[in-house]
């Protein structure tokens, strides 16, 4: 699987970090940090970090074959962005790639609560598609630490997106 994934905003970047740790490594990804994600990754196996400014980037065109696209966390202004169709850096260019070739492109919004203006831009990316999946823990899931909750929400948007894991418990069935 390739996979593309993009951390903007600066609140929730550890999410997004143990996101791209926990993926496997046969899943090949290209990482995008905003400006305000600015961290430091590790290069790992599979993992190809790309400048934000740099819209020239293979991932922003529609012949760069990709699975999917995950932005986690997506701040407002990324997601309001994309809603509108600005498509001023390579987050954004990116994702509106995935909306125009019809892949599955993944928002996980951080903010809350929500505005009606953030409420609108989701329902009008969800009615076309994007799959919107903020960072929800279930309680269901014996969740006792606050990696717990991580590995659940992680895991949550790796099943929405095909990867296999084994990040916690599911309803009914043994770990």
């Amino acid at each position: 699987m390739r996979l593309i994934v993009a951390i903007t905003g600066a609140s929730g970047v550890g999410l997004g970090k143990r996101f791209v740790e926990a993926l496997p490594e046969t899943v090949e990804t290209y990482l995008i940090l905003s400006e305000n994600a600015e961290t430091v990754f590790a290069k790992e196996q599979k993992l190809t970090l790309l400048d934000n400014s740099d819209i020239a980037a293979p991932v922003a065109s529609g012949s760069f074959r990709c699975d999917a696209m995950a932005i986690i966390p997506a701040s407002m202004n990324t997601l309001a962005k994309i809603a509108c169709g600005i498509a001023d850096n390579l987050t954004t260019r990116a994702a509106s790639v995935q909306i125009k070739e019809q892949r599955k492109l993944l928002l996980a919004p951080r903010e809350m609560p929500f505005s009606p203006i953030s409420l609108e831009n989701m329902l009008k990316l969800s009615r076309i598609g994007v799959v919107i999946a903020p960072p929800v823990s279930g309680y269901y899931a014996d969740i006792k630490t606050l990696e717990d909750m991580e590995d659940f929400m992680i895991g949550k948007w790796f099943d929405l997106l095909g990867i296999e894991h084994n990040l916690f418990q599911r309803w009914g069935e043994e770990r």
